[in-house]
């Protein structure tokens, strides 16, 4: 099972474009991943910008409205994430416990859908769109 793993840093909703990363915390980061990768369950992992660079695309209106960052109503954003494949949720949840976060982080840990989660008939019409499938691995 695959699950991603997301950072959620609180004040990250507000952080400017610049990245002034703890060179400390980078380290034992570092070492964190290098543990993910040993075991062989890492996928991938990404660390994102702040808000402030991004933008949103919303459809309420029935056409596409760009709004871009930061964005007011934020409340918490993403960070960064890993994608780790595992055997069951509570492994990821421990690999999780094991992240070297400060007190401001959250890593909520979501299970990434399969194709084998999806009805028949959504199969088949993932399969008749020529395999762009949702939940590829």
């Amino acid at each position: 099972m695959r699950f991603m793993m997301l950072m959620i840093p609180a004040g990250y909703e507000k952080a400017g474009p610049e990245i002034d990363l703890d060179p400390k915390a980078v380290e034992a980061m570092m070492a964190y991943n290098k543990e993910l990768e040993e075991a062989g369950i890492l996928r991938e992992l990404n660390g994102l910008h702040p808000p402030s660079t991004g933008a949103r695309v919303s459809f309420a209106s029935g056409s596409p409205v760009v709004t871009d960052g930061p964005f007011a109503e934020a409340k918490e954003v993403i960070g960064g994430y890993w994608i780790i494949e595992v055997n069951s949720r509570e492994e990821a949840i421990e690999w999780a416990k094991r992240c070297p976060g400060s007190p401001n982080e959250t890593i909520e840990v979501r299970r990434i859908q399969e194709m084998d989660d999806y009805s028949p008939e959504v199969q088949d019409v993932v399969e008749k769109a020529g395999g762009l499938e949702m939940g590829r691995n």
